[in-house]
């Protein structure tokens, strides 16, 4: 059989999240159309008679910001090409090739992994820089366009993968799809309602920590959860006037949840200020 990594890589808001969930077939990242959502590595894998992926999405390459968790983002992002076995480079030909696409391809080019270009978004009417994307096929093993949103040509990107990954036993117990445990899922769950619902500099300035899990003797599930942020102005934001924010975000959490869960779920948020929590990404 075949198994091995493979990483998605590009830069912020190009789809490798939506990818991910298409592929895998549940939602495992958050997305939203705010860049470098996605903070963290997210195992998703997919079982099939040839083997085993395990696709590893990563953050989005941003290049105009400078702050501590922008660069942390960017490091663990270069960092996700360690130990994998092929490169995915996502691409959106909706947008011109810009510093960050040019920041990708020398950065993979320095690498002797297999690597598949990744033209998505091609359920799109408009697609301006398709022709720009398509001149840079020959630099990769495989170039597939495809759309994450409809899942079309998802098989065809399959089949290149199985045709570059290594012979080797499982990576992962048949049946897994995730390296995620519960507390950092529906931690990233509820994030994914904050950066829907909150504007401009809010979302980047927030973190949330589950408290408590616990399954109640009648099936239901109780979750508390801390939303935190790093500015004091910001937290009567994320309330709300009267406290229709948070509600409001809690609410569209907690039917997100019972989605993925099926389960009824009581969700707790409290919003605190925690001026130092952004340093767990220096």
């Amino acid at each position: 059989m075949k198994a091995g990594f493979v990483t998605l890589f590009g830069r912020s808001n190009v789809g490798k999240s939506t990818l991910l969930n298409s592929i895998v077939g549940t939602k495992l990242a958050i997305t939203s159309p705010k860049p470098q959502t996605t903070r963290h590595q997210i195992q998703g894998v997919i079982h099939d008679d040839r083997g085993q992926i395990v696709f590893v999405d990563t953050p989005g390459i941003f290049t105009t910001s400078k702050s501590n968790l922008a660069k942390y983002l960017n490091k663990a992002a270069e960092n996700a090409l360690n130990g994998v076995d092929v490169i995915l480079h996502v691409v959106d030909p909706t947008r011109s090739i810009g510093p960050e696409d040019k920041k990708i391809m020398s950065t993979i080019a320095n690498t002797k992994l297999p690597k598949i270009l990744v033209i998505n978004k091609m359920d799109l009417h408009s697609t301006p820089h398709l022709a720009s994307f398509r001149a840079m096929a020959e630099d990769y093993n495989f170039a597939i366009e495809l759309s994450a949103k409809t899942g079309q040509h998802g098989k065809s990107l399959i089949n290149a993968i199985f045709d570059l990954l290594p012979e080797s036993e499982a990576l992962y117990e048949y049946g897994q799809l995730t390296n995620l445990d519960n507390n950092f899922w529906f931690a990233e769950l509820i994030r994914e309602k904050l950066f829907l619902r909150l504007r401009e500099e809010v979302p980047y300035s927030i973190n949330v920590k589950i408290d408590e899990i616990t399954e109640r003797p009648d099936g239901s599930m109780y979750v508390s959860a801390k939303v935190i942020t790093n500015v004091e102005r910001y937290k009567s934001m994320i309330i709300g006037l009267g406290g229709r924010g948070i509600r409001e975000i809690g609410q569209s959490a907690r039917k997100e949840l019972e989605g993925v869960t099926g389960k009824k779920m009581y969700l707790d948020l409290q919003v605190i200020v925690d001026e130092r929590w952004t340093e767990e990404f220096k």
